[in-house]
């Protein structure tokens, strides 16, 4: 099994701050909400696209 990956990130105080407010309304951490939102755009592309490689 391949190792997680590591991603750092740098956003503006701004979005940060909407950030931490959409993932505790959801129930998720800040990571898991990234986590969350980068896959749901995975899936809305590939629907449109076709799968990804």
């Amino acid at each position: 099994m391949e190792k997680e990956k590591h991603l750092g990130l740098r956003i503006d105080a701004e979005t940060h701050k909407k950030l931490k407010s959409l993932a505790e309304f959801e129930g998720r951490s800040i990571n898991g909400e990234v986590l969350y939102l980068i896959r749901q755009a995975i899936i809305e592309f590939e629907n449109k696209h076709g799968e990804l490689k």
